[in-house]
């Protein structure tokens, strides 16, 4: 294997492979494989640590031999944004699993990094709780979702994971494990959306602690702002290891239904989502689909059939319509007591129209990206005064309907560019798009792409907040050893 080679040519390799070895245990460190990479970017080593005292002890002999770190969950999003410049060891938090302080009643539960969120759902659900989070990238760890600040539907009501952090156990550069809780922390200053999913990351305007703490480093006009338990989220890793959060939890709802509303042009999106916001319903999520139309069959096709039966595009579905084919669709998912979401789903199909369906059901798009593997993926954010501009403006920079979907209200949706097409294509879109965004305080990052766009395109974008997060990593991790890199600005 080309990085197992690599490894040993470097001198004193065998001696870090045995060290990770006795830290870990033999089965859980060795060289990487093919597979161990991050954005493109292969690794030297891979560590699994058994836990927080192994994972400190990675770090130290990391920064004494002066390597580089970046820390991976699942893999889920291992190919979102930069790669890093240099990548030495993998450090795997599968083994920092586990789920703790859950009993029935209880406000918070602390979970392991490296936990499934699945698992953590599964496990709370036998105690008729659950953490308002469904990012959604299947089988994701929490660390990777708070790495990521991913968020999905439930972003609506509840905000981004992040938004659910009271607490955190985490690992600075240097491997000194580190807690912080809502009680006790540090504040930090107002934060702005950086590198996250859903709503974005944040990037901190102050830390408190050695060095000068939060004033000397931003100054003190700076302070009253977010817990210093968030400080990671949306980060990649680029500033501390993750080992465990404590987030808040809420009973399962009794009741949840889906009011689906088709659609036929961006600016009607607008409408709709003033007019449900408006009604003050308490919407847990508001969604919205925008697919590319795909031609019906030309061969005979009984309208029954599974392969056209129920397309918003189908004569059929046009007609109970009661006019042209929908261009997609806006979801109101409302939760709560079953009797009372029974009742604000009336009001909602009476402000909605004739064409508005009630399920019991999520359609199959929900809770799902519009993009796939190999695709180039964009995530807008926007006031949702101005999504529809937003849509618009990415149609007419792509020639032609774009996949959208998303939380539109609250202006986060998601696109996708056809993997095929060339760098400087991708770069004309970012820039058309971004013109129109810059105006209305808005921003188009790519989240993940091919290797020939993720190299050859600005990834982010402008970003005003970019000399705090330069501050916040030349602070915390002044030597460049966790995933260098992978922030905005190359950090």
């Amino acid at each position: 294997m080309a990085a197992a080679a690599s490894s040993t040519d470097r001198p004193g390799a065998l001696e870090i492979t045995r060290r990770l070895a006795e830290i870990c245990g033999p089965p859980f460190a060795r060289f990487a494989g093919p597979a161990d990479e991050v954005a493109g970017r292969p690794a030297r080593w891979v560590a699994v640590p058994g836990g927080p005292h192994a994972a400190a002890e990675v770090l130290r002999l990391a920064a004494a031999h002066d390597l580089t770190v970046v820390p991976r969950g699942a893999g889920t999003k291992i190919d979102w944004g930069a790669a890093p410049a240099q990548l030495d060891i993998m450090l795997d938090t599968g083994r920092l699993a586990g789920v703790w302080h859950e009993p029935q009643g209880s406000p918070t539960a602390e979970v392991g990094a490296g936990t499934p969120l699945r698992a953590v759902q599964a496990t709370l659900e036998r105690t008729g709780q659950r953490l308002p989070v469904d990012p959604p990238s299947p089988g994701a760890t929490l660390g990777g979702v708070l790495a990521a600040d991913e968020a999905g539907p439930l972003r609506q009501r509840h905000g981004s994971p992040c938004a659910q952090l009271v607490g955190v156990r985490y690992l600075d550069a240097d491997g000194e494990l580190v807690s912080l809780g809502e009680a006790g922390a540090a504040l930090l200053g107002r934060a702005a959306p950086v590198v996250g999913g859903g709503s974005g990351g944040t990037v901190p305007s102050g830390r408190a602690g050695p060095g000068g703490g939060a004033a000397a480093l931003f100054g003190a006009g700076d302070l009253p702002g977010l817990d210093l338990a968030r400080l990671l989220c949306g980060s990649q890793g680029g500033l501390g290891v993750l080992v465990s959060a404590t987030m808040r939890v809420q009973a399962v709802p009794a009741g949840r239904l889906w009011v689906t509303r088709p659609v036929w042009t961006p600016l009607e999106v607008h409408d709709l989502v003033r007019t449900v916001l408006a009604a003050r319903l308490d919407p847990a999520a508001i969604e919205l689909d925008l697919p590319v139309p795909v031609p019906l069959p030309r061969r005979r096709v009984h309208p029954d059939h599974p392969s056209v039966s129920g397309r918003p595009d189908h004569p059929a579905t046009a007609r109970r319509a009661g006019g042209p084919a929908a261009a997609g669709s806006l979801l109101v998912l409302l939760e709560g007591g079953p009797a009372d979401v029974v009742e604000r789903a009336e009001r909602l199909v009476a402000l909605l129209g004739r064409e508005t369906v009630v399920s019991h059901a999520a359609p199959e798009w929900w809770g799902r990206y519009p993009f796939g593997p190999g695709d180039t993926a964009l995530r807008i954010e926007v006031p949702i005064s101005d999504l529809h501009a937003a849509v618009y403006a990415l149609r007419d920079a792509a020639g032609g309907p774009v996949p959208i979907r998303g939380s539109a209200g609250v202006g986060t949706v998601h696109a996708a560019l056809p993997g095929a097409l060339a760098p400087d294509r991708v770069a004309s879109i970012l820039a058309a798009v971004r013109g129109v965004l810059l105006a209305r305080q808005g921003r188009c990052v790519v989240v993940a792409a091919p290797a020939p766009v993720r190299w050859a395109v600005d990834l982010w974008g402008e970003l005003p907040t970019l000399p705090r997060l330069r501050a916040a990593k030349e602070h915390l991790d002044p030597h460049q050893r966790l995933a260098p890199g992978r922030l905005p600005g190359g950090l």
